[in-house]
């Protein structure tokens, strides 16, 4: 996965970048479920990307991070991370450690994402809280990009006219795992977690997504970004 995303690493900004309201609405929702997150472990926090627009417009200093593309972690460390070159399967997380562990667009690329979350139950504070945010398989995004998956490429008739003009580069797309948000629920109650809550963005159609920034709202039932906070019992 690490050696995938280094080849591609500024083409993953880039993607943002050009992307600006989709970017923008995708931070909306990570800054709302992120309110008193304390000390805070970003898993998978790519180039620092969120981080970054985290600390320096929203006042959310996030400084420690795990991410298995060294690429990555380079351009992360530019913008003021600690970051650890690992996969979030092997990383040593700690224990009692953090108040909050996000996880931001990285649980389709964890493949033991289960085996992980028990893991970040253990490094969480008692009443810590672990934040699970992503595409759910069952959205538009999530059929569009199983379908783009399955064919290998976005330049095929099944898909034209589906896609946005700017699509999430195919490589990112070849190597994910989109999971049901009823998958993710599954996952955080058998490791114990509680008080489970949701919000989402993204609620146009993908061809639609960047032409407004967004607001995020409750629950999981529209949007193509959905987040899952849950409690770690204190």
């Amino acid at each position: 996965m690490g050696k995938g995303f280094d080849e591609y690493a500024s083409a993953y900004d880039a993607w943002f970048l050009d992307n600006r309201n989709v970017l923008y609405s995708e931070v909306n929702l990570v800054a709302s479920v992120l309110g008193g997150a304390g000390r805070t472990l970003s898993v998978g926090c790519g180039s620092g990307l969120f981080e970054k627009i985290l600390r320096d417009e929203r006042g959310i200093d996030i400084r420690d991070g795990i991410e298995p593309s060294e690429a990555m972690a380079d351009i992360a460390r530019k913008r003021g991370l600690n970051v650890t070159v690992a996969t979030a399967e092997e990383a040593d997380f700690g224990n009692g450690k953090y108040d909050t562990i996000l996880f931001n667009g990285t649980p389709s690329y964890i493949s033991g994402l289960a085996d992980v979350i028990k893991k970040a139950y253990r490094a969480l504070t008692p009443g810590g809280r672990i934040i699970l945010i992503d595409v759910p398989k069952e959205s538009s995004y999530g059929l569009m990009y199983n379908l783009a998956k399955a064919l290998g490429t976005w330049d095929h008739p099944l898909l034209e006219g589906v896609f946005p003009p700017n699509p999430y580069p195919i490589e990112f797309v070849n190597v994910a795992n989109w999971r049901t948000t009823a998958e993710k629920v599954d996952m955080l109650r058998e490791a114990g977690f509680t008080d489970l809550t949701f919000a989402q963005t993204l609620t146009r159609h993908p061809l639609l997504s960047d032409t407004a920034e967004e607001q995020p709202c409750e629950g999981f039932d529209k949007g193509d970004y959905v987040a899952i906070t849950a409690v770690k019992p204190a």
